[in-house]
């Protein structure tokens, strides 16, 4: 078990971290503010990487994955407009992180739907959810790069893994309101898009992992 004065540096760089992404205005909401206060980061990477949790920077998780930067899962956060109650569906669950902060904000009236291609980040993201108590998460092995058509349709789309087209097919699994943020480009940067009522929209460069799968870059 970590020391007292572990959890509170933690606790401390956390809290300067949520201020700076709240000063950059890369954090806007109230909302997101707090959930991303709440929850702890620190438990959704390796044990070795933990006094690199609160560094706004991407983190590898094995398997050749990572867990994005904390201003990308900000702004992805920002941009898909969370309600309380709605249904999400989430392409890549990595450690879980990203799926913990769409849990907190939809509530226990909602559902994250989190489709993972690597069994073991699956599995281990699914144990980290649980242990906190996100019973509103479904963690699912399948080939993300299709959706999950079966629970379809969405309120809201995110992927958290590069596409090397845009995922119009994941459109049909949204509700005709609905929303997605995808990255789309090459395998080494990318685009980041929001479909919105029938309207894509730009939001610059970012870098993502590829995804994987039929419709991903490679099985």
């Amino acid at each position: 078990m970590p020391l007292r004065r572990d959890w509170e540096e933690l606790s401390r760089r956390q809290e300067a971290l949520i201020k700076k992404l709240e000063q950059e205005g890369i954090i806007k909401s109230e909302i997101v503010k707090k959930t991303m206060l709440k929850v702890p980061r620190h438990l959704f990477v390796p044990p070795h990487l933990v006094k690199y949790a609160y560094d706004d920077s991407p983190l590898p998780i094995g398997h050749g994955q990572t867990i994005s930067a904390p201003h990308m899962v900000a702004m992805m956060t920002e941009l898909l407009e969370l309600e309380e109650g709605q249904k999400i569906l989430e392409i890549g669950t990595g450690s879980g992180y990203q799926a913990a902060i769409l849990a907190e904000i939809v509530g226990e009236k909602g559902l994250v739907v989190s489709v993972e291609y690597v069994p073991e980040l699956a599995k281990n993201a699914y144990r980290i959810l649980k242990s906190l108590g996100y019973n509103n998460v479904l963690v699912v092995i399948f080939d993300g790069s299709l959706g999950f058509p079966i629970l379809k349709p969405y309120d809201r789309i995110i992927v958290t893994c590069a596409s090397p087209r845009f995922p119009e097919h994941l459109i049909k699994q949204l509700k005709p309101e609905g929303t997605m943020v995808a990255p789309v480009g090459s395998s080494f940067y990318q685009k980041l898009y929001v479909y919105k009522g029938g309207k894509i929209k730009d939001y610059g460069f970012v870098a993502f992992v590829p995804m994987r799968g039929k419709k991903g870059f490679y099985p």
